[in-house]
């Protein structure tokens, strides 16, 4: 059997990054979506959210005792309700400074930066993910994130790029 050694690297690499996570802090648009909007008839803000994506946030809960997170700097009905359907009880909304945010979330749970994931898209959510111990973009994330990014995904944003990291966060921590 022949292994590559730098596939072999990349993975111990993960596996030791994956194994300090005890949160997950995700952003919305790109991410739990597909940077899409419909309007309804009234004018009303609609997205698209991935059932996938949902089950993966559970799945962290049940099989790997992470919770999630979500920080977004939209101010959207559709994201609280989202994230009361999916029992995320650490939502933060219209939010412009996401490292200082970081720095109180850290200080609530008693983390390390070491301890907290995070994956984003775009350019507000590059200085966050610098500070953060493992991170990821969706497959269409912008390419400076891409290359900040500890993994990015097969899917795309809003089609199962959050499922997609959580169980890998789950099959490297065991």
């Amino acid at each position: 059997m022949v292994i590559d050694k730098k596939l072999a690297e990349k993975n111990l690499h993960l596996k030791s990054k994956a194994e300090k996570i005890k949160l997950i802090i995700t952003d919305v648009d790109g991410v739990l979506t597909d940077t899409g909007i419909y309007y309804s008839p009234t004018g009303e803000a609609l997205k698209r959210y991935s059932i996938r994506d949902g089950m993966g946030v559970e799945r962290l809960r049940r099989y790997a005792d992470i919770e999630t997170i979500i920080i977004t700097g939209e101010n959207s009905g559709t994201v609280k309700s989202r994230a009361e359907k999916l029992k995320i009880t650490q939502v933060y909304l219209g939010v412009k400074d996401k490292e200082a945010l970081l720095e109180e979330i850290k200080r609530k749970n008693q983390l390390n930066s070491e301890n907290i994931a995070y994956i984003g898209d775009d350019s507000n959510d590059y200085d966050i993910m610098k500070l953060v111990g493992f991170t990821a973009t969706p497959a269409d994330g912008m390419s400076f994130i891409k290359e900040i990014s500890d993994y990015v995904c097969e899917a795309k944003g809003g089609y199962g790029a959050f499922r997609e990291f959580a169980e890998l966060i789950i099959s490297l921590k065991q």
